[in-house]
């Protein structure tokens, strides 16, 4: 008789990802498939990163292993960014490159939680929160927030929660692209603080928002550990390469962490990330066609029915509810697929008790694959009656 996985393996799994495998299944077979399911820039990674990859080549430098926290000109680097982008001081010895924001979500929350400690997650939120969290012993407590409180956690929330050893807040956040504006992010920040809770902010959508900007963390509190990436504004997804900025006391636990998990981010992908600081006005243009995709699907899905949907601060996703639609998100969006090869994520991802009532839309794709899709929905929901 095999053994069996161990039972920490068993968690949900990541739906959005199993959705893009039955779309890639249908392409394999000849049908064209539009991409709304998943959050992964339609562009490449900019220009000038791409050189520095060519050069790095070429060079006849081996690319051996790096140290575990990163290359001294990377890390030097993201402290120049958080001068420039949101004028503050962070030191490089804070940062730690990692692979992915995936790697930093591991890392931060194995530095930050013992077994059993309960840290609080939005749902509607990522999913893949909730499943670290429980495969490394903590209880991932899930708050329900909604358009009331724009789908983001807030102090009064927290404390009927309590006790909590630590937040997740994301801004903008994934699935409903909303953001903690600075008065929201500071109360949030104060009552850890307070409350001797670790705050950790994933801010891997910064640099893509429409109305409003997306302030950091660290401008509330120096304790906050804060999640970033390369994949998303820097177009950089199969890169893998994110960092994490971590108060001075949790550097040697970080540091153990990645010597032993990952012994080093890609040494390819960090010598070409120091210029992605330099490919703004390119990354300006990717975040343009965002806007104009974003107002395609406020402008195209309610002539589809489907009228009820999150602020779209930031990020690339649009949070729309179905649920008078149907039933059953996730049967609904396998009936766009092959009907209308159309790749949606079902809302069961974000939130598994009203996830069933809604669906998450990524405009990360073209214009002219948002327009294409909005067309079929339309004419879908028309011969519905």
């Amino acid at each position: 008789m095999p053994l069996p996985a161990a039972q920490r393996s068993e968690i949900e799994p990541f739906y959005v990802m199993e959705v893009m495998r039955a779309a890639e299944e249908r392409e394999l077979a000849g049908v064209d498939i539009l991409h709304l399911e998943i959050g992964q820039p339609s562009t490449g990674a900019p220009r000038g990163v791409v050189e520095a990859a060519q050069a790095a080549l070429v060079s006849g430098d081996p690319l051996g292993y790096t140290s575990a926290l990163g290359t001294p000109e990377l890390r030097g680097a993201i402290s120049q960014h958080y001068a420039d982008t949101y004028g503050l001081e962070v030191p490089p010895e804070c940062i730690v490159v990692t692979a992915g924001a995936s790697a930093s979500c591991v890392l931060a929350f194995l530095a930050c939680f013992d077994q059993g400690d309960r840290v609080a997650v939005a749902s509607p939120g990522y999913p893949c929160y909730r499943n670290m969290l429980a495969t490394f012993g903590a209880e991932p407590v899930d708050v329900e927030v909604d358009a009331g409180m724009r789908y983001q956690l807030a102090p009064e929330l927290l404390e009927e929660a309590m006790p909590l050893g630590g937040v997740v807040a994301a801004s903008p956040s994934n699935p409903t692209g909303t953001i903690l504006d600075a008065p929201a992010l500071s109360r949030l920040a104060q009552w850890c603080r307070a409350n001797d809770v670790r705050l950790i902010s994933d801010e891997i959508y910064h640099g893509i928002t429409y109305e409003i900007d997306a302030p950091t963390a660290l401008a509330a509190t120096p304790d906050a550990v804060v999640i970033n990436s390369f994949s998303k504004y820097f177009s950089m997804t199969g890169w893998r390469l994110g960092w994490l900025v971590i108060p001075d006391n949790l550097l040697g636990a970080v540091e153990r962490l990645t010597q032993n998990l990952y012994i080093s981010a890609p040494t390819f992908s960090q010598v070409a990330a120091v210029r992605a600081f330099d490919c703004h006005a390119e990354l300006t243009e990717n975040v343009d066609r965002y806007a104009q995709n974003r107002r395609v699907l406020l402008d195209g899905l309610p002539r589809a029915g489907i009228d009820e949907c999150a602020p779209v601060d930031g990020a690339f996703y649009l949070w729309a509810r179905v649920g008078h639609l149907c039933d059953d998100s996730k049967a609904l969006c396998a009936e766009w697929l092959s009907e209308l090869q159309i790749a949606a994520t079902p809302g069961i991802d974000f939130d598994p008790v009203r996830g069933r009532e809604y669906v998450r839309f990524s405009f990360a794709g073209s214009t002219a694959d948002m327009e294409e899709a909005m067309r079929r929905l339309e004419r879908w929901h028309e011969a519905r009656g």
